[in-house]
């Protein structure tokens, strides 16, 4: 018979009604589901397409329309409805928030647990490497190897999921080395256990909150990096809309049009804030010091 002296992963149940809890989880929560439905929503919501440029869509100085009438966020200046532009750059956003963090989660798990199992040379190698990655700094790096490729919503999944996946691999890294020294780990392999077998079901489903709140947090710092990418130039390119590009475009109507910054920006502070709130949530909800607290 198996030994089992770990601790028990919390129950599904429990974590959600522990979760329903916290007021600011739900408010990121909200945030969440609204920018998802107004991405998949967007040709239901808005009569423009994101790219048409509107005749009646600049003054007669051709300047930018101001928010209303048939505008409800204005136009920018190439005469293009502001709202059309945000709702399919959540898209986007989403997108590579969510495909490139996925990425970058996988990277830093296979790395940080081969590593915290295996250790000796091979885990020597990887953490030294590791290491190596987080001595460049992220927004530099991704700059670099985004001018390197030509810049394409894939290229930039790519990059950012190269730069961000060394935190996740240090913490899972701590993670396994902590869980492989534990007692029903060493009697599995007592009791003749194979290394996938002690890796798929005794390492791994120990890992899972700490994948869960990491791929969270995750989605945040990539929504930033990819705003920031594309508002430097080296990121989404128009005219796929991108909040980063937006801004980047109408910058230099910052001081005459303020909503052409003001709108696009406050989306991309909405979205990484309420991501940062779940993620919180979660770690409190999720860790096994935290239980029977609420």
């Amino acid at each position: 018979m198996t030994a089992h002296t770990a601790d028990p992963l919390p129950p599904p149940a429990g974590a959600l009604r522990r979760l329903s809890r916290r007021p600011l989880a739900l408010i990121g929560l909200a945030i969440i589901v609204i920018a998802v439905l107004g991405a998949l929503l967007a040709p239901w919501l808005t009569p423009h397409a994101p790219n048409e440029q509107y005749f009646d869509g600049l003054t007669l100085e051709g300047a930018p329309m101001p928010p209303g009438g048939a505008f409800a966020l204005g136009t920018d200046l190439l005469g293009r409805d502001l709202l059309t532009r945000i709702l399919y750059g959540a898209r986007t956003s989403l997108v590579i928030g969510i495909v490139a963090n996925g990425l970058a989660l996988l990277i830093g798990t296979v790395i940080g647990v081969t590593a915290g199992y295996f250790r000796g040379w091979l885990g020597t190698l990887l953490m030294r490497f590791t290491d190596l990655m987080m001595a460049f700094p992220a927004l530099l790096l991704a700059i670099c190897l985004a001018a390197i490729f030509r810049p394409s919503l894939w290229i930039v999944v790519m990059v950012i999921a190269l730069v961000n996946w060394v935190q996740t691999a240090r913490v899972i890294y701590t993670e396994t080395t902590s869980l492989a020294e534990r007692e029903f780990i060493a009697a599995e392999r007592t009791l003749g256990a194979g290394t996938f077998r002690i890796l798929g079901l005794h390492i791994l489903p120990h890992l899972v909150p700490t994948i869960i709140v990491w791929g969270t947090l995750g989605i945040s710092t990539t929504v930033l990096l990819e705003a920031t990418l594309s508002f430097l130039g080296v990121g989404v390119q128009p005219p796929v809309p991108s909040w980063g590009n937006i801004i980047f475009e109408n910058q230099t109507w910052f001081q005459a049009a303020p909503w052409l910054v003001f709108f696009p920006g406050l989306a991309i502070l909405m979205l990484a804030l309420a991501f940062n709130l779940l993620g919180d949530a979660l770690r409190d909800v999720l860790d096994p010091t935290q239980r029977g607290r609420d």
